[in-house]
């Protein structure tokens, strides 16, 4: 469908949509799942690092095939061990009146494989080259053709795979945002030792979107680049790719919330051809690794979404954002639309719903869903739970255990050799070179769980999403455009009479 007919598309839903009895509800929580933090995907792995479900990394909803995505990340053990990396198809019931998800099942597992070799999480050695090394963070389905688009955050890349796993090509990353010493060129994927330029070190590709007709793809820099800010910048880039061309056509500007706290963006979501939801947090709340507060105060978890604007952006491709005396004009973001830590759930089962700033400490997944019977859509969200493992410095993995309904969970976690239920201890503080200064062996009974994967229904109202434009196939898409006509007739009858 040529770009004139999906203007003429968004603008008559758009009218139609705006006498319906839901056009003007704000984006409202529905309810949440807490899944296994032990649940293995299909693959016939058994152990949490072959085959245990390391969650949202991000969530796709293929409005055209009715099919849901959640993509894992590099695996447990951080770069540091082999793991093949993987995306999971899965169903999930909604209540097409009110919203409300259950019943998540796995139905596919596909892992992303570069030939006869696997895409693996390993981080990249030499660290110059990034070979067959990935880190895959941000996933979409390409709407003509059915193709898998996945961002990775070595690079940080963008990939497209069929829809077995099997690599068919790499696009161009701007030069820009390569890792690397500016003085000498020299690349760095693996760390930021050496770089000056660049990505910054598990900060790349965060975000990927997709337009409706399938011509774009965006991926979006989690944080900004070491020259510009590094780690208290607070401006990082959108990257605009042809998907066609496999180029980068475009660079916008996006300003966070703050810099610190680990800040940084999640997730991206197209809502039509230049508006998107972003999903920005920071690195508290319940995590492997994480507290669920730093220094009191507003230090706290803070995950939320924004709606924003590319369109009156500039193309920074050229710029220097951080450059004394750089003009530009930012990525418009209005007013949050969904505080996630706001909206908490039962997650030990114990049938008492956590106190509030007890959120999941990786809200990374974000899609649109299938529309529902009173025009409104649903929105999910889901956490990355770093498969509830850690590591100590000699490089030995533990599962972390939580006790959910304690004050501050993480005085009482504990963590258990992995796969184990027997060996547990508390630890204290890291020193020595196993990591730990003490070992209080402890029982892990029944209260204590792994870190769930954590999904949380919304549901928003047709203009809360900004005119928004699943991207289906054109037969679909045609069907849509004659049936928003009607809608707008049968309104205007209505209106007339």
């Amino acid at each position: 469908m040529s770009i004139l007919n999906r203007t003429v598309l968004a603008a008559t839903l758009s009218a139609a949509m705006a006498f319906s009895p839901t056009a003007h509800a704000a984006i409202e929580f529905v309810n949440g799942l807490v899944l296994p933090g032990a649940l293995h995907d299909l693959s016939g792995g058994t152990s949490a690092n072959d085959g245990r479900v390391g969650y949202f990394s991000d969530i796709y909803y293929d409005a055209g095939r009715n099919e849901w995505w959640g993509l894992s990340d590099r695996g447990p053990g951080g770069g540091s061990l082999s793991y093949d990396t993987r995306v999971q198809r899965f169903s999930l019931d909604v209540d097409r009146q009110t919203g409300a998800i259950s019943n998540f099942q796995i139905t596919q597992t596909v892992v992303f494989r570069n030939g006869s070799a696997t895409m693996n999480g390993l981080a990249p050695s030499p660290s110059s080259n990034l070979g067959n090394a990935f880190d895959p963070e941000g996933f979409v389905v390409n709407p003509r053709t059915g193709t898998l688009l996945v961002s990775d955050e070595y690079g940080p890349s963008l990939y497209e795979f069929d829809r077995s796993g099997k690599k068919l090509r790499s696009f161009n990353t701007p030069s820009n945002l390569l890792p690397r010493n500016a003085s000498t060129g020299v690349n760095n994927f693996a760390g930021d030792t050496g770089n000056t330029a660049g990505k910054r070190t598990n900060r790349g590709f965060e975000g990927l979107a997709i337009s409706p007709d399938g011509q774009f793809a965006y991926a979006m820099l989690q944080s900004a680049t070491l020259d510009e800010g590094g780690g208290n910048g607070r401006i990082n880039r959108i990257v605009k790719f042809d998907i066609a061309t496999g180029e980068a056509v475009g660079q916008y500007a996006y300003e966070m919330k703050r810099s610190g706290q680990g800040q940084g963006i999640s997730a991206l979501v197209a809502l039509n051809d230049h508006e998107f939801l972003v999903l920005e947090r920071n690195n508290l709340g319940l995590g492997a690794g994480a507290a669920l507060s730093s220094g009191g105060g507003a230090n706290v978890a803070d995950k939320e979404v924004y709606k924003v604007d590319i369109s009156g952006a500039t193309d920074v491709s050229n710029i220097d954002l951080d450059a004394p005396g750089a003009t530009f004009t930012k990525v418009a973001k209005g007013a949050k639309v969904i505080d996630l830590d706001a909206d908490t759930v039962d997650l030990d089962g114990n049938g008492s719903v956590e106190a509030a700033g007890k959120s999941p400490e990786k809200w990374e997944g974000l899609a649109v869903g299938p529309r529902l019977n009173d025009g409104s859509y649903m929105v999910l969200a889901g956490n990355d739970n770093d498969y509830s493992v850690t590591q100590n410095a000699s490089g030995d993995q533990f599962d972390v255990y939580f006790r959910f309904g304690d004050a501050d969970p993480f005085a009482n976690g504990i963590q258990c050799p992995l796969d184990q239920t027997t060996g547990c201890f508390t630890t204290a503080s890291v020193s020595d070179a196993d990591g730990y200064t003490t070992r209080t062996p402890v029982d892990l009974t029944s209260d204590y769980r792994l870190l769930p994967g954590v999904l949380h229904a919304y549901k928003a109202g047709a203009l809360d999403l900004g005119n928004y434009m699943a991207p289906v196939p054109e037969p679909e898409t045609l069907g849509l455009l004659l049936a928003g006509l009607g809608a707008l007739a049968v309104t205007a009858r209505r209106r007339k009479g």
